[in-house]
């Protein structure tokens, strides 16, 4: 163990060694062991300055007394299996548990009030039901303060097998109280007709299938290119370091490339930190749904096994995830990150006209991914590292629907038709990447690059002149900014210090793809709460404490916290300074999305801009087949 990497992820056995540690401490302050859980075990990563040196490998833990609703955040010291830092954090809510969203379904199935509504709409079978819990949100009702809430939504199952979003149980949400497994209150807008509609989409239901279809195989004979080490992973010129974290899923850990004998750092740290999706219907059975996939659930915690030829092809490199179970216990999920390359068509291609020769070379990629499913959404998340210096996030969006019943010939205001009885709510999913940035250097500045026209004029005769207008942005205030497609907008982060063959300062720039904002009316509860999907780039100075855009406990949280809250006119200019991409989509569905919807894209890119002194992919070389 002692020359264990900084960064390597907690074993099983170092997260059941700190939970052990931590039920002792709160015993001792008068919790009782059965009455304490623990949502996130993680690696309390160490300070920049020690990742060079052997520091003390310590736990992070965050641990709920359900009986008396107390949270506290503990460090462990692995070596001495002792708790060194003990933090009550008053007034918040954990990540909802697994545990207490289950027991809710219980207990809303066993109400009197939830069976009389199902009994006039005419269900009596209380068996062929699918109650989601849902996380609550906040609206500054009486019945929120104080306690840790879900809100559930009903639909019907005829048999197992069945998709319950096909038969969904419009206006109908019961409260529960997950910490007493009481129902406080049960909303019914009254019965609409529940929609019978075939919503299966398993293979042996959908026939008879195609045949035509002739296999893709991808082989590699040799093996793939990159090497692998525990969590540290060598493709090409690239060095990085990849762990699986409970709250924001896939981590990227101090991302290099190799240049001139020397691997120049461009990220400290890369993840999705949150995510709201917030739905755009009035109705009582979706109004307030506004799921923070990351803060309320954890994205880790949702992480799926992958299997090779279904969600990955070719030839693959698996690394299981060790999270914790809640109980201080740990739990292994089988290949929950998969690595491989990708042949990715023409990297750089040019016919010489004058000699007739003929010079090209293929594109790969190396891919990093894994998928959390978060209820009826499957979510993807592709790291792309590319031959020329590019990384990429993609964002895979699939799964199902949330569905509402409407009655024969009406229409929805806030949704669109996707079978006869059958509507869907307009919707946004809305993520932030927090990029801890690193080019060639911790001491970075933001330039904000617009390319424009210029208007005709003396200097420009012909009226056909285009520039790109650089803005330094000087402050966090300053640094609020929004995508703009029109103006080719993207955002560069330069290193002044360190100058390129042309002598301008090295640099990456964030391209956003078409990005979209949130909708929400900025006095809406979800707009208060997640003010990070309000604008596209945020900048901040690096802060270890400041992790989590809508703050660290976002569940039933009133708003404010996180960016909003930071963002108080710090210089940004030549300082260790963090981007926080806000990006995603509008959902406006569609017939097609039913009953599985089929993928979205949604990401960004980090692009060189002068980083390299020429095109770093010239010495990639040609194909066997272009040998030829």
């Amino acid at each position: 163990m002692t020359n264990i990497h900084p960064l390597e992820p907690l074993t099983a056995e170092e997260i059941i060694a700190s939970c052990s540690a931590v039920r002792d401490h709160a015993v001792a302050q008068g919790s009782k062991p059965e009455d304490l859980r623990y949502p996130i075990v993680t690696l309390a990563e160490p300070a920049k300055d020690q990742l060079d040196t052997q520091p003390a490998r310590q736990a992070e833990v965050n641990v709920l007394d359900r009986a008396s609703g107390d949270v506290h955040e503990a460090i462990v010291d692995l070596a001495t299996a002792s708790v060194k830092r003990w933090h009550h954090v008053p007034g918040v809510r954990p990540v909802m548990l697994f545990e207490e969203s289950f027991n809710a379904i219980g207990v809303v199935q066993a109400n009197p009030e939830w069976q009389a509504a199902m009994r006039l709409r005419g269900i009596t079978d209380f068996d062929k039901i699918q109650i989601d819990p849902w996380p609550a949100g906040w609206f500054d009702w009486p019945e929120e303060e104080g306690r840790r809430l879900a809100r559930c939504v009903t639909y019907i199952r005829e048999d197992p097998g069945d998709n319950g979003y096909a038969s969904p149980v419009e206006g109908l949400v019961v409260v529960v109280d997950l910490a007493t497994s009481e129902v406080l209150r049960v909303i019914d807008e009254g019965p609409v007709t529940v929609p019978k509609g075939p919503g299966r989409y398993g293979a042996e239901d959908v026939g008879p299938l195609r045949t035509d279809l002739k296999p893709i195989e991808v082989v590699q004979p040799e093996g793939p290119s990159f090497e692998l080490d525990g969590h540290a992973l060598r493709w090409q010129k690239w060095r990085l370091r990849f762990s699986l974290h409970p709250i924001e899923g896939l981590v990227l850990h101090q991302v290099g490339y190799e240049d001139g004998g020397r691997v120049r750092p461009i990220l400290h740290r890369a993840s999705i930190v949150e995510m709201v999706v917030p739905y755009g219907s009035t109705q009582a059975a979706h109004w307030w749904k506004n799921a923070f996939d990351v803060g309320e659930w954890g994205l880790g915690r949702m992480t799926q096994s992958l299997a090779l030829g279904c969600d990955c092809l070719g030839e693959i490199r698996y690394v299981d995830g060790v999270l914790p179970d809640e109980n201080g216990g740990a739990r292994v999920i089988a290949n929950a990150i998969c690595i491989h390359e990708e042949d990715f068509g023409i990297l750089w291609k040019h016919v010489d006209l004058w000699t007739g020769a003929n010079e090209v070379r293929r594109s790969r990629r190396l891919v990093v991914s894994f998928i959390a499913t978060v209820g009826n959404y499957e979510y993807g998340f592709y790291w792309y590292f590319y031959l020329d210096g590019t990384i990429q996030l993609e964002v895979k969006l699939t799964g199902i629907l949330q569905t509402g019943a409407i009655e024969p010939g009406a229409r929805p205001r806030n949704g669109e038709m996707l079978a006869p009885g059958l509507w869907g709510p307009n919707h946004q999913h809305l993520f932030c990447a927090r990029l801890d940035m690193e080019v060639d250097g911790s001491d970075n500045r933001v330039y904000e690059l617009d390319t424009v026209g210029v208007p005709m004029g003396p200097d420009n005769p012909g009226g056909n002149a285009i520039e790109t207008v650089a803005t330094l942005l000087e402050t966090e205030a300053s640094a609020r900014r929004d995508a703009d497609a029109s103006r080719a907008r993207r955002w560069k982060v330069a290193n002044e210090s360190v100058r390129n063959a042309v002598g301008e300062p090295v640099a990456y720039a964030l391209l956003p793809a078409p990005a979209v904002r949130m909708l929400a009316d900025p006095n809406a509860s979800v707009a208060k709460r997640a003010a990070f999907a309000r604008h596209n780039l945020w900048v901040t100075p690096y802060d270890p404490a400041q992790r989590r855009p809508a703050g660290e406990y976002p569940n039933q949280h009133r708003g404010g916290d996180g960016l909003p809250a930071w963002t108080d006119g710090r210089s940004i200019v030549d300082r260790d300074i963090v981007l926080w991409h806000s990006f995603g989509v509008t959902h406006v569905p569609r017939p097609e999305d039913f009953p599985v919807m089929p993928v979205e894209y949604v990401g960004f890119m980090l692009k060189p801009v002068g980083f390299f002194e020429s095109n770093p992919a010239l010495d990639v070389p040609p194909s066997a087949h272009c040998q030829a």
